[in-house]
């Protein structure tokens, strides 16, 4: 397995690879990887040649007081997880690398990113969609893998590469999860023994939700039910819990076949989302 840092060489020897037949699976991260990330890895393997993975604490995706300098940065452990997990060359660039002294350029995807996330963290996404984009140019992928557990990331993803034509092929991975329901995140580490118990409740409320679409329970019902669980528990702070449409992530209220149930919270200090796709019974 390769490790370079120059955007340049990653280039040139991509470029190179593409030229002579290769196809190209890219998956972007932010190390402090676990089986999510991996998983995203293993799938770029069934479905590529050359295997690129990218380890970037992006800056321009943190907001104002957020957790830019405390972010897990555990290089080491994350390259041997990437060569195990089957990654033919993993990309690490430094930010003036990314980010030059005189950089006036961004990438902004309009409606898909004014809502949930978006209200809560502003900038976030103009910070993902940028350097997803730099990154796209940089690795020239054939396929990018991206985790559902980002639902709303990876379908302004699928947005930036539909308006900008970047011929890439997106695909989105199901969430991995603790035995115990918890989704992965690098986040989760910051979570005290106590902590960790009650995030148990965001999975619990997108089980419950699950369970009353198929009972079929309206939409708007099953928002409501998800904020009082999320809400009625001690040391978490819902920031939101919404059924939404697939595809626009406007709120579903009337009968659908299927929707996305999202929510975001804050236990203790460490912010933390999970989703779930609801089906409904079908109306005659």
């Amino acid at each position: 397995m390769q490790v370079i840092s120059s955007p340049e060489q990653v280039q040139s020897f991509l470029l190179r690879q593409k030229q002579n037949g290769q196809t190209i699976g890219v998956v972007p991260t932010m190390g402090a990887l676990h089986q999510g990330h991996l998983s995203l890895v293993q799938r770029a393997r069934q479905e590529s040649t050359l295997v690129v993975a990218t380890i970037f604490v992006n800056p321009t995706q943190f907001g104002p007081g957020e957790d830019f300098e405390q972010y897990p940065r555990t290089l080491q452990d994350d390259l041997q997880q990437c060569e195990q997990a089957g990654a033919d060359l993993v990309f690490t660039p430094k930010t003036d690398e990314m980010y030059g002294a005189d950089a006036q350029t961004f990438v902004r995807v309009t409606e898909l990113t004014q809502r949930l996330e978006g209200a809560h963290r502003p900038t976030h996404f103009e910070g993902v969609t940028t350097i997803v984009a730099k990154l796209f140019n940089i690795t020239v992928p054939t396929i990018a893998c991206f985790g559902q557990k980002d639902y709303q990331q990876q379908l302004i993803i699928r947005q930036m590469v539909k308006d900008l034509n970047f011929g890439v092929k997106i695909v989105t991975c199901p969430i991995i999860r603790e035995a115990d329901g918890l989704a992965l995140s690098s986040r989760n580490r910051y979570l005290s023994e106590t902590e960790r118990n009650r995030a148990l409740v965001l999975n619990r409320a997108l089980r419950n939700a699950g369970q009353q679409a198929e009972g079929g329970v309206s939409p708007a019902q099953i928002a409501v039910e998800m904020q009082r669980r999320i809400h009625d528990e001690e040391g978490v702070e819902l920031e939101y819990a919404v059924v939404a449409d697939e595809r626009t992530l406007q709120p579903v209220c009337e009968d659908t076949d299927s929707a996305v149930a999202l929510v975001a919270a804050r236990v203790g200090k460490t912010r933390l989302i999970d989703n779930a796709i609801l089906r409904f019974p079908s109306t005659p």
